[in-house]
């Protein structure tokens, strides 16, 4: 396998917001703490001092959590390390898509590993756990009951209700018979668990538990009573909308675009079969989208004696993440990097330390027939995440031998349009506006010459074209293919991508990487 990089700018693939904290545009430097350098880790380290009876709950709950699955070595060891004080997690976190979900899953969980890695040759006295933390208590269904495998769609149909990570996956076996790849792993996954979380920390652990990867469920009652202090203040007293909101107007008074929209309560009522948003009414307080009404003190006891029957939404989650975990980074995608940097201000308020917020690694994989038929196109990889016209247009223009541009012939007209505007003005200043449009006219008509000699001229290249259509599709299937295509894909021809990506990622090297299948 061969390895090829590209800056992240040059695919027009990001945001302008993601791309300038990547930059360390000065602007910016109030909504973090460090920026994502192996040397700033040192600085996050002693910033995050961790109680050591919150390191003993996390172990406890994990060690319920796994309770009923054979845990490899190197994780058991991650497990045993939580209590140490010089023991530091690195974190991910994604929803629970089936048979994994997209690409980008499996590039997130390799990035926190690369980084454990990285940061134990760097700091050779401290312990760093690669996680992750898994959105069980996610209720967006729809998000994540499908999965592409080979081009092909694979949908779960279910009735289940609420939080995604308490389903029964019994259903899902029907899909491991109907995906080409799928094994034995998923059957006893879904066939043997009784929850999707369960589920998927299963086939988790068996991926990548050989490199000590831990994964975390935060929908746990012993969990969630540490953070009921910061629900209390959020449901009563809006702290946390008041503040994002602030940062937010920041930001966007920059010349940026916010990812997440703060609420009034930032929580969710969790029950089986239902999560729906906490609101005020009154006086007192309603579940959304259900006829459960909860009064002021019921909702104060609840956060005492049952406070996993809130669920933090997407802006606390972070905070609830880091208020329970010796955490030094959050690794993620584009849009996740950009919402923590709304969150910053709340972190302060709560004093909880603000972790280093990396990008997580990027990818694309070219399998060996594309890769065959991308060398006979002698098209760059970076020409490859234009769109496909711009793609031929681009081809057509660089090998033919023909002029079909007319920019010259335009900037001639350009320059007689504007001795006859003068000439018009001179006579009557109203006739301007006709003269104008006139040119405007000429311009339209000019292009569309253009594009007719361009469309003449691709006839002569019919098989080039077909064949950079063909790659186009092949590796950006319907968008970007991490955000598309699923592992299984590639997997089961090349048992060994998995470790290819742990070779070949590096996670501290923010550029596109390019995976080449070659012979």
């Amino acid at each position: 396998m061969q390895l090829q990089k590209i800056p992240l700018a040059s695919t027009n693939s990001f945001n302008k917001l993601f791309l300038d904290y990547l930059g360390g545009k000065p602007e910016l430097e109030k909504f973090y703490n460090h920026l994502p350098t192996i040397k700033n880790f040192k600085q996050q380290i002693e910033l995050k001092k961790f109680d050591s009876d919150k390191r003993n709950a996390l172990q406890t709950a994990l060690q319920s959590q796994y309770a009923n699955i054979e845990v490899p070595s190197a994780a058991q060891s991650s497990l045993e390390l939580l209590t140490d004080d010089k023991t530091f997690t690195i974190t991910t976190g994604h929803q629970l898509n089936i048979f994994t979900g997209p690409l980008y899953f499996h590039y997130k969980i390799i990035s926190v590993i690369n980084i454990c890695k990285a940061l134990k040759a760097q700091y050779a006295d401290y312990n760093f756990v690669p996680c992750y933390w898994m959105a069980t208590e996610d209720h967006d269904f729809d998000e994540i009951s499908h999965v592409m495998v080979d081009g092909k769609k694979y949908s779960w149909e279910t009735d289940q209700q609420g939080a995604v990570g308490r389903f029964d996956p019994g259903g899902l076996l029907q899909l491991v018979k109907d995906i080409p790849g799928s094994n034995e792993l998923f059957k006893e996954a879904y066939g043997d668990q009784q929850s999707l979380a369960q589920a998927v920390r299963y086939y988790v652990n068996a991926l990548y538990g050989v490199e000590g990867l831990l994964v975390i469920d935060g929908d746990d009652q012993s969990l969630k009573a540490q953070f009921a202090q910061v629900a209390e203040d959020d449901i009563f007293n809006n702290s946390t909308n008041n503040l994002a909101t602030e940062a937010s107007k920041e930001l966007e008074a920059l010349g940026y675009k916010t990812q997440v929209f703060p609420r009034k309560i930032n929580f969710f009522y969790l029950d089986d079969g239902i999560r729906g948003r906490l609101a005020t009414e009154g006086d007192d307080f309603e579940v959304i989208d259900s006829d459960l009404k909860l009064t002021t003190d019921k909702l104060r006891e609840m956060l005492k004696s049952a406070p996993e029957k809130l669920s933090p939404n997407v802006l606390l989650r972070p905070m609830y993440q880091e208020t329970i975990m010796p955490n030094l980074a959050y690794i993620g995608g584009p849009a996740e990097v950009c919402y923590w940097l709304q969150l910053k201000s709340s972190f302060d308020h709560y004093n909880i330390p603000f972790p280093i917020v990396m990008p997580r690694n990027f990818g694309l994989i070219v399998d060996k027939p594309t890769y065959r038929k991308w060398q006979k196109t002698n098209v760059s990889v970076e020409e490859f995440f234009l769109d496909l016209d711009a793609i031929k247009a681009n081809y057509v223009h660089s090998n033919t031998e023909k002029d079909l541009r007319l920019q010259d012939q335009l900037k001639d007209f350009e320059e007689q349009f504007t001795h006859i505007e003068a000439q018009a003005k001179r006579i009557d200043l109203t006739l301007e506006p006709m003269v104008n449009a006139e040119f405007k006219r000429l311009q339209k008509s000019i292009h569309k010459i253009e594009k007719k000699l361009l469309r003449a001229e691709k006839k002569n290249y019919e098989t080039e074209l077909r064949q950079i259509a063909e790659v186009k599709t092949s590796l950006f299937p319907g968008g970007l293919q991490e955000r598309k295509d699923n592992f299984l894909s590639f997997y089961y021809e090349n048992p060994e991508i998995l470790n290819q990506w742990l070779t070949h990622f590096d996670p501290f090297d923010f550029s596109f990487h390019i995976l080449l299948e070659d012979d």
